[in-house]
């Protein structure tokens, strides 16, 4: 009896390929850096992302050409000035997946009080390309799965309660995306799972444009505002122990 085993249909020959591919481009200190730079939504540039990692400018505009031809990186020129960003949200996740599947390594000294206070910040809460993260954003997402607002056991999906939940705090989802509606997302620091997808973003965007999050800076790190905190206290029970540790 043979026992060998078909290749099972679903599985495209091509895909090994293709997978090895986007993890050749992954494979490099100063392009991973680049990614979890990316991973703020913004668009960088070049030179910006060269001061950032710490390389010549020369050594980061042949791995941005890599990165844009390979399908991880977008680009748009506006007169002399090139911009980049990350080809889409899912591209987005799957860093922020891989960052929190490697091996966790010792957290380095900060060297100032400001760069150790930024690393605070970012940990307890930051946005993930368009949704929330950090320790906020996990207990988000552990507080809808314990109010029934979200359903883990048949397929991550919002529930009847929690449809009627995001209509009562005026929550727009957008609406003919191929983006799914909602996934979770592996928690960088956290190694728990947050919340993505078109809702996760959109609850995010809500948040920040009702003043319920401030970004802190320029960085993709946000706190929760003091009426930020009576919303999520109301709507999901979470405490200003959670929603604000530090008091920012």
């Amino acid at each position: 009896m043979s026992t060998t085993r078909p290749v099972p249909d679903e599985i495209p020959l091509h895909a090994g390929a293709e997978l090895a591919a986007i993890a050749r481009l992954l494979a490099d200190t100063t392009r991973a850096t680049f990614c979890l730079a990316l991973i703020d939504g913004r668009d960088w540039t070049p030179t910006e992302l060269a001061r950032h990692a710490g390389v010549a400018l020369s050594t980061a505009t042949g791995h941005l050409n890599a990165m844009v031809a390979g399908g991880l990186l977008t680009q748009e020129r506006h007169g002399r000035h090139r911009y980049v960003r990350l080809a889409d949200p899912q591209i987005a996740e799957l860093i922020e997946t891989l960052a929190a599947a490697a091996p966790p390594l010792p957290s380095p000294t900060a060297r100032t009080l400001s760069a150790d206070n930024r690393r605070r910040a970012l940990a307890h809460g930051r946005t993930c390309y368009d949704h929330l993260a950090g320790r906020l954003g996990v207990a988000v997402a552990e507080a809808m799965t314990e109010r029934d607002l979200v359903d883990w056991q048949h397929g991550l999906r919002l529930t009847p309660a929690g449809e009627q939940s995001l209509a009562e705090l005026e929550i727009e989802v957008a609406a003919g995306t191929q983006r799914p509606a909602l996934r979770s997302c592996l928690d960088w620091t956290e190694r728990r799972p947050h919340l993505a997808g078109t809702i996760a973003a959109a609850l995010c965007d809500h948040a920040l444009e009702r003043g319920w999050l401030k970004r802190i800076g320029s960085t993709r790190a946000v706190a929760v505002t003091p009426v930020g905190c009576e919303v999520f206290g109301e709507w999901l029970g979470l405490t200003e122990q959670v929603l604000r540790p530090g008091g920012v």
